[in-house]
């Protein structure tokens, strides 16, 4: 199979890869590239499409009352319902770094 040339070229191949569901390794494997190359160029792609992701969008908050003020859990609840719960004391970067990735 001929390689890509273009980065137009690597981009449409990391895209392959990313709908592909295979690992990095059996994706370059099968396409007949080097990993590296490969990481690279997925690398890129995903950079670019963050950097077009647009401003960050807030949104509401409810926040409800509890009888027991110790054992409030902070519950994060997504757009496709999945709910996460965190214990009293979790530090909110890590609870905004997840949900950062989570987004992506």
């Amino acid at each position: 199979m001929s390689k890509p040339v273009a980065s137009e070229e690597w981009f449409q191949v990391a895209e392959e890869f990313e709908a592909s569901g295979l690992t990095q390794k059996e994706f370059s494997v099968r396409r007949g590239v080097r990993l590296s190359t490969l990481q690279s160029w997925v690398y890129r792609r995903r950079r670019q499409r963050s950097s077009r992701a647009g401003p960050v969008r807030l949104l509401p908050v409810e926040v409800a009352s509890t009888t027991q003020a110790s054992a409030a859990m902070l519950e994060v609840v997504l757009p496709g319902g999945a709910r996460l719960r965190f214990s009293p004391g979790t530090d909110v970067g890590y609870v905004a770094r997840l949900l950062t990735a989570l987004g992506r």
